[in-house]
């Protein structure tokens, strides 16, 4: 629908991944019982690689936020349940009261997403309280820094001063001092979304409702909030958004399809957006040549509302990008392989390759998984590779899995390698199968796990 930043034809193609995005604020509902169609999964032939998933509003109450605490909430754990049999892997998340972000992607890319940071700058009552405000994931993707932010900033007409504000100490506070992490905005992609409660001015309810029903919405674009700020302001302009081809996403009656008709009637907007911004090319000028920019494309491919869902008082807003780069990292620090079949009764052995320029750690683990895993825990054993060494030499190590107990299942396997320092997965292997007869790997260490 919309190019970015697009290359000459005869650069060469590099890899292309798709992001599918999502912002919705669930007004403290439960998760729906399907999600297909938020998640595109009811349409044929669509690729997604990532999925970047933000909402606002979510349960934040006292007795919510400790069971949460404790164990997954239950968005996260619905959205694994939906998305682990499809190998997509829950890489990371950052909570901040009632905002959520989650990011997920294919377990083939693991070893070439790097989590830099997370973070939570709270802006509601003076920049104290979380129920206003952003969170951030900072990563390396393939050796491109991209940022991810989700925000909820404040409501109500009369406050968009204060959205701006808000919008503006949100951006600030996104560095990352006493880190070896450059500036946000010398970050290759941010991709920035929630309730930013942008509002339609001027135009009163009765022209805005007729407006939506005959999807006239042009002469609202140039009404919205956030489209005339953009005007004025050089920075947020440098954020771009896809075509408002939907009706506003706020306020409906809960359960229903119908723009608010209780007393205080409030005027439709779109308050759901979902932006992103590349990084800007250094100018060339005479005396100095310009280098060749890495190749570093953004397409957006859908931009929607989607009406079906009508738990919450907005509609929950999607965006499908196609990522095209030349990949910075083209190999994984460690490759995985295992050796023979997995079908014995004593230990068994993994072989690994590193990278010159990588450093172990004594930390470091690797841990057996059932395809389908949701998250980097969701291990059925591991083994520390230090204390599990049985021989290393140019760059080739092995380690043991002592093992008992492996239940007979037809499931598939994969090994990943954790990198302590990286606080990532460095290198992942082949889906294999453990023929029955083989036994589960028992608890190497008793009392210590890893865990992130």
């Amino acid at each position: 629908m919309a190019a970015v930043n697009p290359r000459k034809l005869t650069e060469p193609r590099g890899k292309t991944l798709s992001i599918h995005v999502v912002t919705w604020n669930v007004a403290s509902a439960a998760p729906p019982l399907d999600l297909s169609d938020l998640l595109q999964l009811n349409k044929e032939n669509l690729s997604v690689d990532m999925y970047v998933i933000g909402l606002q509003e979510m349960n934040c109450g006292i007795m919510s936020l400790l069971s949460d605490t404790a164990f997954e909430d239950p968005w996260s754990s619905f959205f694994m349940d939906v998305l682990s049999p499809l190998t997509f892997v829950k890489v990371s998340s950052v909570r901040m009261q009632g905002l959520l972000l989650l990011f997920f992607a294919k377990h083939q890319h693991l070893p070439f997403v790097q989590i830099l940071s997370t973070k939570s700058t709270p802006t509601g009552l003076f920049g104290y309280w979380g129920n206003k405000g952003g969170i951030n994931i900072c990563l390396k993707l393939y050796g491109y820094y991209v940022s991810i932010i989700n925000c909820h900033l404040p409501p109500h007409m009369a406050n968009n001063d204060q959205r701006l504000q808000h919008f503006d100490r949100i951006l600030e506070m996104q560095n990352f001092e006493g880190q070896n992490i450059p500036n946000i905005l010398d970050h290759d992609l941010i991709l920035w979304f929630g309730d930013m409660n942008f509002r339609i001015e001027d135009f009163g309810l009765h022209f805005v409702r007729e407006s939506i029903k005959n999807r006239c919405y042009s002469d609202l674009w140039e009404k919205d909030q956030l489209s005339i700020a953009k005007k004025h302001d050089p920075l947020l302009r440098e954020f771009q958004e896809g075509p408002l081809l939907f009706p506003p996403t706020y306020k409906f009656d809960k359960n229903s399809n119908n723009y608010d008709t209780s007393e205080k009637k409030r005027k439709p907007a779109w308050t759901d957006r979902i932006l992103w911004r590349l990084k800007r090319q250094p100018q060339a000028n005479p005396h100095t040549p310009r280098l060749p920019a890495p190749h570093f494309c953004l397409t957006l491919r859908s931009y929607v509302s989607h009406m079906v869902y009508c738990i919450s008082d907005h509609k929950p807003v999607t965006s499908t990008f196609d990522l095209e780069l030349k990949p910075l990292v083209s190999a994984p620090l460690i490759t995985l392989i295992p050796e023979g079949l997995w079908n014995m009764e004593n230990d068994m052995l993994i072989s690994y390759s590193l990278t010159p320029d990588f450093l172990s750690s004594p930390w470091d683990w690797i841990g057996l998984y059932k395809v389908g895993l949701r998250h980097i825990n969701d291990y059925v054993s591991y083994v520390w590779v230090r204390d599990n060494q049985v021989s290393f030499n140019d760059g080739l190590s092995q380690v043991y899995f002592n093992v008992s107990n492996i239940p007979e299942t037809e499931d598939q396997f994969l090994l990943c390698y954790y990198s302590n320092s990286l606080h990532s997965v460095v290198g992942i292997s082949k889906p294999f199968k453990i023929q029955p007869g083989s036994s589960l790997a028992e608890d190497l260490l008793g009392e210590a796990q890893p865990h992130i």
